[in-house]
């Protein structure tokens, strides 16, 4: 049986999944990877869950792939190797409820891929990004695809062949982050943040999440069809209309997700 490199719970509709290595500095190997990804498609199956949550015990969030890992492997293992690694960045994208990501300490490599691909992110002041793997002769390849989506082609190739380590302040900046906060603040931040999420219909999160990232792959007319068609199909839902009800009536919505 696999240790619990990853702790999981739900706190009133959010489920918080906890990378569990602290010893590894929370680094990715197949167990851990694996568990990570089992655990994500799970919240995303759970009815009673509206919002994911990432946060890690320890005192960073992730180092990135165990270095181990990278010896003694043919090329179509190391294929496989790390399409399980990459995986969380299809997971997370395909997964119709919001994730985002509590970060303190480090977070490189492999483990800041996935703050780049989580849809929101809040972190400590004293937190720190880098896609960092060209330092000791390998490639952040996998973290570049969600990072450039964000901050574009210049930004990436600075970061990827560099290796530069950024602030959290910097990544605020880049659009990388959410918010900035300090430390001590840094678990009732992203609570909050997720409660306000809960609050809201949750078939208009799933609607506008879908619809946001599939815009990114269409041009910019056949986009906004598709928007147009997920908000229509929206607005047939019981949910507006309680919604819509809840509003005129001066009271807190009760959603049904019909």
């Amino acid at each position: 049986m696999n240790e619990m490199n990853i702790l999981v719970e739900k706190q009133r509709h959010i489920g918080i999944i906890t990378l569990n290595r602290p010893d590894s500095f929370n680094t990715f190997n197949v167990p851990f990877a694996r568990q990570l990804n089992d655990n994500l498609k799970a919240f995303d199956r759970d009815q009673d869950i509206r919002v994911v949550v990432i946060r890690a015990n320890g005192p960073q969030f992730s180092t990135g792939i165990t270095l181990d890992e990278f010896k003694g492997k043919s090329h179509k293992e190391f294929r496989e190797f790390l399409a399980v690694m990459d995986e969380h960045n299809h997971t997370i994208s395909k997964m119709k409820k919001p994730v985002i990501a509590s970060v303190k300490g480090l977070a490189v490599a492999n483990g800041a891929g996935l703050v780049f691909a989580c849809d929101m992110a809040v972190a400590s002041e004293d937190a720190r990004f880098g896609t960092t793997a060209i330092n000791v002769g390998l490639i952040c390849l996998g973290p570049a695809a969600p990072l450039m989506r964000q901050v574009g082609r210049k930004k990436t190739l600075e970061m990827v062949l560099t290796g530069d380590m950024i602030s959290a302040d910097e990544a605020l900046r880049l659009g990388l982050l959410n918010k900035v906060v300090p430390a001590e603040q840094l678990e009732e931040a992203t609570m909050k943040l997720a409660q306000k999420l809960v609050a809201k219909s949750p078939l208009a999160l799933q609607i506008g999440k879908t619809g946001i990232y599939a815009m990114e792959d269409l041009p910019y007319h056949k986009g906004l069809n598709y928007l147009t068609e997920l908000f229509a199909a929206l607005c047939v839902t019981e949910d507006v209309q309680e919604g819509l009800a809840a509003f005129r009536e001066k009271r807190s919505p009760e959603w049904k997700m019909k």
